[in-house]
């Protein structure tokens, strides 16, 4: 395979790409190329992933047994999943890739070791406008050196043998072929704050306002539910911050020496004190409106602010499904010429 086969950047991937890049690595292109900041980075794209599970299933079968699985037994789930697991983190990397993956983690890190990056996974049926398969498969945060890069994508790899991810499939009668993992790699954001924004309403479908979470430190205690966040709802017209809940937040994420995060207690000057501006709360909404402009629907995003220059960065952004799956149907296809339906009501009172 050649290194184009292997690794795609940002600026030259988008939503259409998915199939080759995940449901991640396509939107963190798709941002990218709208101008919207996100931290640079590149993609293992998913022929990586089909290279190493064809010589895996080469040696003994991989996917027949995972199709042959009753996704309600959950016992011979975990028993299958659990050593397939283990054979692909064991397994060397073909050397193409290991070669490909090192050069790219070079190039984005400047040449300097002791640059930190995220390793995501990114899965051909993870955030698709019909169904988000979100949080099914693993993240590794402020990972250090290449070697723990090769190791963490190969987890990746891995983790769409979850339990939770093999019953999804089949729940929903995905063929284990078209399945494939690529793997996100991008620079760390040192973030003074983090959280999540919904550019409609989580809780009633409101579109026309912005609900803003948030707490101090990296975004991964408030995706995981560890600490309670910040809450804002923000009109999108006006601007207007309607809703102020500001929580206790008596821990926060944040690099660990050596690699990984830590929880940390928060300084008591700030458990209590909001972790956004009303200026950075604006600010932040208008790049959620970007973001649901560019693609035409309201987003589900996951949002940073850099701890030493301020600056607010996009870690995801995916479709809203709850609401959305809601929304009814428009009864008729909409006209090329708006005014049609007027004329051919008038046409037919002749």
């Amino acid at each position: 395979m050649t290194q184009d086969a292997i690794i795609s950047w940002f600026a030259d991937i988008g939503l259409a790409d998915r199939p080759a890049v995940g449901g991640k690595g396509g939107s963190l292109g798709e941002l990218t190329r709208a101008g919207i900041a996100v931290p640079p980075g590149f993609v293992v794209r998913t022929q990586a992933f089909e290279a190493f599970i064809r010589a895996l299933d080469a040696a003994a079968p991989l996917r027949a047994p995972i199709e042959a699985l009753d996704p309600a037994d959950l016992a011979g789930v975990a028993e299958c999943t659990r050593a397939i697991r283990a054979r692909i983190e064991e397994c060397a990397m073909p050397a193409e890739v290991r070669a490909a993956v090192l050069s790219a983690h070079a190039t984005l890190c400047e040449d300097q070791p002791d640059t930190a990056v995220a390793v995501r996974s990114s899965a051909t049926t993870e955030d698709a406008e019909d169904a988000s398969f979100a949080g099914l498969q693993d993240t590794y945060l402020w990972v250090l050196g290449g070697e723990t890069v090769l190791r963490m994508v190969r987890s990746c790899w891995a983790s769409l043998y979850s339990v939770e991810s093999v019953c999804y499939r089949r729940k929903h009668g995905l063929p284990e072929e078209g399945v494939a993992m690529a793997v996100v790699v991008q620079r760390m954001v040192d973030a003074r704050a983090a959280g999540v924004m919904f550019t409609r309403s989580p809780t009633t479908g409101d579109r026309s306002v912005v609900t803003i979470e948030g707490a101090w430190g990296l975004g991964s205690a408030v995706v995981s539910g560890e600490v309670t966040p910040d809450r804002w709802v923000v009109a999108k017209i006006t601007g207007e911050i309607t809703t102020r809940d500001i929580s206790d937040k008596h821990i926060q994420q944040v690099p660990r020496a050596g690699g990984g995060i830590a929880d940390v207690a928060v300084a008591d000057d700030l458990r209590k004190a909001p972790c956004l501006s009303d200026a950075e709360l604006l600010a932040l909404k208008d790049i959620g409106l970007r973001a649901e402009r560019h693609y035409r629907r309201p987003q589900d995003i996951e949002w940073a602010m850099d701890r030493d220059s301020g600056k607010v960065v996009l870690l995801q952004s995916r479709p809203e499904t709850v609401w959305s799956a809601r929304d009814p149907k428009p009864v008729a296809a909409p006209a090329a010429n708006p005014l049609s339906h007027v004329m051919n009501i008038f046409g037919g009172r002749r």
